[in-house]
């Protein structure tokens, strides 16, 4: 018995393997599919319970101080919550700080992730100062709230509240959404409030809660001089970007011709197709393999 034999491949088969193998692996280079991967952006949201943006003039306005002062201002991806209760204002008071907001309850929260962002505000009990104004409170609210919420796949919504009284420079006054309430006190100043300023777009959503426009000048003695604006309950958010889907393009395949001769137009009409390189390359491989099993099968018969 040959040793050889369960080890040698006949001849007819090693060509047809060959050949298919050649085949074969022209679709597989064409079948190089790309890889894909999605991406999602977290959303955002911001709030604030105070913000002021003031110009303090002292003494006949030799002196100019900026009054600006942020009270539990948190910003999200990282979301965040801060509940301080008082701001204070240094060197606008004879050297002493200068207490420009005290609150029973104080708190702004602003969270983010890929499924939607929110933001909001609550402020009870406050009581809000000017420099020149150490005993009258420029005003006085019960409770004002303020939220927006941006979830993905819905529209952006904001929204603000007030309840309780509000007083400002001593007078009480009711405020109405859309329109402005102005308040004059001779001798003091004047104040402009917008309550309940919201605005939303296809992605965005925005509140405050109350916002004033102040002129302060007590009795016109030019001691301190308070102009600028101060908002309450300010409350912004995005929504997350949309998903993006990229996919790479796919492997292109080498350029394969018969060797030896040029390259034909109108290689339909010849019935080419396609698969002809393939072709080409298997009978190629199968010529080679069978000048192989020919030499073989001489050596074993030598």
């Amino acid at each position: 018995m040959n040793a050889n034999t369960n080890f040698r491949m006949p001849a007819r088969r090693f060509t047809a393997t060959a050949a298919a193998t050649v085949l074969a692996a022209g679709p597989v280079v064409l079948a190089g599919a790309g890889s894909a991967h999605a991406s999602a952006d977290h959303g955002r949201a911001s709030a604030v319970v105070l913000r002021t943006g003031l110009d303090v003039s002292l003494l006949n306005k030799t002196v100019n101080v900026p009054l600006t002062v942020s009270l539990n201002e948190v910003r999200a991806p990282r979301s965040a919550e801060r509940t301080a209760l008082t701001a204070s204002l240094d060197g606008v008071d004879g050297g002493q700080p200068f207490s420009v907001l005290r609150a029973d309850a104080a708190s702004a929260k602003a969270t983010a992730s890929a499924s939607g962002a929110e933001a909001s505000t609550n402020l009870t009990h406050a009581r809000i100062h000017v420099p020149g104004l150490p005993l009258l409170s420029l005003i006085e609210v019960g409770q004002v709230t303020s939220k927006a919420t941006c979830e993905a796949g819905r529209k952006p919504v904001a929204s603000a509240t007030l309840l309780g009284g509000v007083t400002v420079l001593g007078k009480k006054v009711t405020l109405t959404v859309g329109g402005p309430t102005e308040v004059k006190v001779p001798g003091v100043g004047e104040v402009r409030l917008d309550f309940s300023r919201t605005l939303t777009t296809s992605r965005t959503a925005a509140a405050s809660a109350l916002e004033l426009k102040v002129s302060v000048n007590p009795l016109k003695l030019n001691v301190a001089d308070v102009e600028g604006t101060l908002t309450l309950g300010s409350v912004t958010c995005e929504t997350p970007a949309a998903a993006a889907v990229s996919v790479s393009a796919p492997a292109s395949a080498p350029d394969i011709k018969p060797q030896g001769a040029p390259a034909e137009s109108g290689l339909a009409e010849t019935g080419g197709s396609s698969t002809t390189p393939y072709v080409v390359g298997g009978a190629v491989v199968l010529l080679a393999a069978g000048g192989a099993a020919v030499a073989l099968a001489r050596r074993r018969h030598s």
